[in-house]
C-alpha cells in the first residue's frame, strides 16, 4: 500500500523508485493506494492538474488498485492517451491473480470451516488480555505502585477516557462482545468504594449546547477531594488521532496536531493535581503524549483492546508487573521537532535524535529490577548475564543495541535484538540472543547496504544505552567491543 506523502518529489502511489524496487524484488502481488491518496495528487500535492491525470499517473506507474473513486476516470485517461490498454490489463492481472490465490472464487476455503463459536471464545479473550498486560508501559513511579489496598478506602476514577470504549479500540477494529474500561477494571478489582467523574470531554470545552464551558471540572475536583487516591484517565482516541483528516472532527480533522493533551484535558489535569491527592495518570493514546504533569505514577496504555481495563487494574494493584517498553520516542516539545515537511531523519527517532526527548525508545519500568551485568559476542549470538536484584520474581525485556563507527552509521545506535525473560528473586542467568548479520551493516549515500565498519560496540540492558534511559531506569547497560 502506498502512502499519502511524496517520496523524492514523487507521490508515493506513483513513485518510480518504490515501484522499481517492487519489480527488483520480484514482487508478484498487487499495489494498492491508501484511501484517497491518488486524489491528493491534484487536490494537495499539485503533481497533476485534474483527477483524470491523477488516475493516469498512478496506474501507469504501477498502482494496480485505488482505494477511493479516482480510478472511475480511467476510461477518460485511456481516451486521452494517459494510459494504455496494456497498463489496465496488467493491473487487472495483478489484482485478480491475488484474489484467486486467496480462494475468493472457490466454493469454499479453509476459513469457511472455522466455526462461529470460536468468536470471542475464552482462549482468544485470554490472549487479548495477555497482549494488553504486556503492552502497558510504566513511565513514572515514585513507589506508589503497586497500590497497597489497605491504605485506600475510596478511589476516584476521573477523566474522559476512564469509561471510554473508544479509548480501548483504537481504529480499524471489529466489535467485541464485552469491553472492560479502566473504570470497570478498577471497580471489579478494588474492594473499596470507587467514585467516577468524567471531568471533561475528550476535546470539547463544552459537552453539550446546554452546558457551560468547564462545567464538569467541579464534579471531578469534588470526587478527588473525598477520595484517598485518584486514577486520572486522559489521552486521545481515534476520533482525534487518525490519518489525513479521516474523521473530519472540529478538533483537528483526524490528524494529531501536537504532543500535548487537548486544552480541556490539560486544565483537568492541573485542577486534579492541585488537590494534593495522590494521582496515578493512565494515558490511552496511540502515540507520544506529554501530559505536562508530575503525577505519582504514569502509565501509557495505548489502545489496549476490550480487556484493557482489566490489564490496567491488574498492574495498578500489583497482580502483575508492567513490562512494556516504548516502541517509539516520546518527545518533550512539539515546537522543537523538525518541520513536518522536512523528510530528513535529523532530530527524529532514537537513532538520530540528540535532545528534546521526554521518554526514550525502549524505556519502561517494572516493579522489580533486572540488571545486565555482562555481555559477550560470539558466533552471531550475544551472551548476556542478567540478575534480578529485586525481592520478587521479575519479568522484563532484555534489549541489545549496536553502535557502528563507520562513516555511514546512524549517529546513535540501533536495536539489534531482544528477549523477554522471567527471573526469580536474586536469580542470575546467562541468556543467548541472536544478532543478525544485518546489525553490522550500514547504507551508503547511493542506497547500498553492506558492512563498512570494522569496529562496533554491543550494549545489553533493559533499556537503550543513552544517559536519560539509564537515569530514568536507575540501571546501566553492559557493553562489549567487537572488531572484524
Amino acid at each position: 500500500m502506498g502512502a499519502y506523502n511524496r517520496v523524492n518529489g514523487e507521490g508515493a502511489c506513483a513513485s518510480t523508485f518504490l515501484m522499481g524496487k517492487l519489480r527488483e524484488w520480484g514482487f508478484d502481488g498487487y499495489f494498492v493506494s491508501d484511501c484517497w491518496a491518488v486524489r491528493d495528487f491534484h487536490e494537495h500535492h499539485g503533481l497533476t492538474n485534474n483527477i483524470v491525470e491523477s488516475a493516469g499517473l498512478a496506474l501507469r506507474a504501477g498502482c494496480d488498485v485505488n482505494c477511493g473513486c479516482t480510478y472511475m476516470h480511467l476510461p477518460s485517461a485511456l481516451a486521452e492517451g494517459l494510459v494504455s490498454k496494456e497498463d489496465i490489463r496488467n493491473a487487472c492481472i495483478h489484482l485478480m491473480r491475488t484474489r484467486i490465490r486467496l480462494g475468493m472464487f472457490d466454493d469454499s476455503t479453509e476459513y469457511d470451516d472455522i466455526p462461529y463459536d470460536i468468536v470471542s471464545c475464552d482462549e482468544h479473550k485470554a490472549i487479548s488480555l495477555e497482549c494488553a498486560e504486556k503492552s502497558v508501559v510504566m513511565l513514572k513511579n515514585n513507589g506508589i505502585l503497586p497500590l497497597d489496598e489497605s491504605r485506600y478506602s475510596t478511589i476516584a476514577v476521573i477523566g474522559p477516557n476512564a469509561d471510554s470504549r473508544a479509548a480501548l479500540e483504537g481504529n480499524y477494529n471489529g466489535l467485541a462482545d464485552r469491553y472492560h474500561t479502566v473504570l470497570e477494571g478498577i471497580q471489579d478489582r478494588f474492594s473499596g468504594r470507587v467514585i467516577y467523574a468524567e471531568g471533561c470531554h475528550l476535546y470539547k470545552n463544552k459537552i453539550s449546547v446546554l452546558a457551560r464551558p468547564g462545567d464538569r471540572y467541579a464534579e471531578a475536583v469534588a470526587a478527588a477531594k473525598v477520595s484517598d487516591l485518584v486514577v486520572l484517565c486522559v489521552g486521545l482516541d481515534a476520533s482525534i488521532e487518525g490519518e489525513e483528516g479521516d474523521t473530519g472532527n472540529e478538533f483537528s480533522s483526524g490528524d494529531k496536531n501536537g504532543l500535548s493533551l487537548p486544552e480541556c484535558q490539560r486544565i483537568l489535569v492541573q485542577k486534579i493535581m492541585a488537590t494534593g491527592k495522590p494521582v496515578v495518570i493512565v494515558c490511552c493514546a496511540g502515540s507520544a503524549i506529554n501530559t505536562e504533569a508530575e503525577p505519582d505514577a504514569l502509565l501509557h496504555a495505548w489502545y489496549p483492546g476490550p480487556e484493557g481495563g482489566t490489564a490496567v487494574a491488574e498492574i495498578l494493584f500489583g497482580d502483575i508487573s508492567p513490562t512494556g517498553k516504548l516502541p517509539v520516542t516520546f518527545y518533550e516539545k512539539t515546537e522543537l521537532l523538525p518541520d513536518f515537511t522536512d523528510y530528513s531523519m535529523k532530530g527524529r527517532t532514537y537513532r538520530y535524535a540528540k535532545d528534546n526527548i521526554l521518554f526514550p525508545f525502549g524505556y519502561g519500568l517494572t516493579y522489580t529490577k533486572a540488571e545486565c551485568t555482562a555481555v559477550r559476542y560470539e558466533g552471531g549470538r550475544a551472551y548476556v548475564t542478567v540478575k534480578n536484584t529485586g525481592t520478587a520474581a521479575a519479568e522484563d525485556v532484555i534489549e541489545l543495541y549496536i553502535k557502528d563507527y563507520c562513516e555511514y552509521a546512524v549517529p546513535n545506535f540501533s536495536l539489534c535484538g531482544y528477549e523477554r525473560i522471567t527471573l526469580a528473586a536474586d536469580e542470575e542467568r546467562t541468556i543467548e540472543i541472536p544478532v543478525a548479520d544485518r546489525a553490522f551493516t550500514a547504507v551508503d549515500d547511493e542506497g547500498h547496504r553492506e558492512r563498512f565498519g570494522t569496529r562496533f560496540t554491543l550494549y545489553a540492558g533493559t533499556h537503550a544505552p543513552d544517559d536519560l534511559s539509564c537515569t530514568l531506569s536507575g540501571t546501566s547497560c553492559a557493553r562489549t567491543e567487537i572488531t572484524f
